[in-house]
């Protein structure tokens, strides 16, 4: 935020500058107007992001191209049942020269990591991120070193193929602010594709922002008002995935094995401030907690074995409850 300037008037700056970004990136990606804003917003909210979708939907592109946009050091770190802990954190290296140890550290040292396959990778390297993705910094040889802010991690997995995969434990997944599904996108979107890919067109998205604004940004997001009322809508939307009959949702009781943890409701508070500043607003309404509230949520919630059984989906839980939750 500009020195002198109101939050009014800083999110009102902050919202035309954050639709440039998307308008920039979406000068290479066809399509995927969603997935390019919610990267943005994880980004202001100093969150991570689980994408969930299948091969060739624009992932790496994606978040490389954010990189671009934003200026930030981007690497990508492929997910596979040999890779170690050290390939992802860093490692010592012995000089046989002078008899010392170095470190060397790792392709997590980056602002932006791209995760891919996350979950084709054993728990022991799935947790390497953990300590990064919580406390964003990294334990090398007992020295404790700080990761380049802003961090972000975006882990992809693929929805359909299971052999050969490592389900991600839940401590993992509510450490991600967002999970996001990708899909397909329109005709038009794909005859797009098809022309770029035969006029081998690249469009080269220009610069709008660098580290020092994107922490800037962040600051701003703190600063977005919340009021008491949102406060408690965003608390009864979590606490009736955990008790649905304290919530009259007694009919979904039988379909949730577990509810969201308290870090849902912080997630969806700062997920909400950063959907107001994109919009342009230094306060927070119930539609900007509904509009991050699936992504937010649809990872944290634990379907029952009857809810698989009838093919309930966790989308509609979540709706159901947002359908049903007053809004102040």
């Amino acid at each position: 935020m500009m020195a002198g300037q109101l939050p009014e008037e800083a999110c009102k700056a902050a919202g035309v500058t954050l639709n440039r970004v998307v308008e920039e990136m979406s000068r290479r990606i066809v399509g995927q107007r969603d997935l390019q804003k919610k990267m943005l917003l994880a980004l202001m909210a100093d969150g991570h992001i689980l994408l969930e979708g299948l091969p060739g939907l624009a992932k790496t592109t994606a978040i490389k191209t954010l990189g671009e946009v934003a200026r930030l050091e981007f690497h990508r770190i492929q997910f596979t049942p040999d890779l170690l802990p050290s390939d992802v954190a860093g490692t010592q290296i012995y000089d046989p020269r002078n008899g010392s140890f170095s470190v060397k550290r790792g392709p997590v040292f980056a602002n932006l990591i791209l995760a891919d396959e996350i979950n084709r990778a054993p728990a022991k390297v799935q947790s390497a991120l953990l300590e990064a993705m919580q406390e964003r910094q990294v334990t090398l040889a007992g020295d404790t070193i700080p990761l380049p802010q802003p961090f972000l991690v975006m882990a992809t997995q693929n929805p359909i193929e299971q052999e050969g995969t490592y389900p991600l434990p839940e401590a993992q997944l509510d450490r991600f602010l967002f999970k996001i599904i990708v899909g397909y996108g329109t005709i038009d979107d794909e005859m797009e594709i098809m022309a770029r890919a035969v006029a081998q067109q690249e469009h080269k998205p220009a610069a709008v922002l660098d580290a020092k604004d994107i922490i800037e940004l962040q600051g701003l997001v703190r600063k977005v008002h919340v009021s008491e009322k949102i406060r408690r809508y965003i608390a009864n939307v979590v606490i009736a995935t955990r008790d649905p009959v304290a919530a009259k949702l007694q009919d979904l009781k039988p379909l949730i094995e577990v509810g969201a943890s308290p870090r849902a409701s912080i997630s969806l508070e700062k997920a909400a401030r950063a959907q107001a500043v994109i919009e342009g607003r230094a306060y927070v309404t119930p539609q900007d907690v509904k509009d991050v509230g699936f992504e937010v949520l649809r990872h944290r919630v634990i379907r029952s074995f009857e809810a698989e059984a009838d093919n309930v989906a966790v989308d509609d839980l979540v709706r159901k409850i947002f359908d049903h939750i007053e809004v102040p």
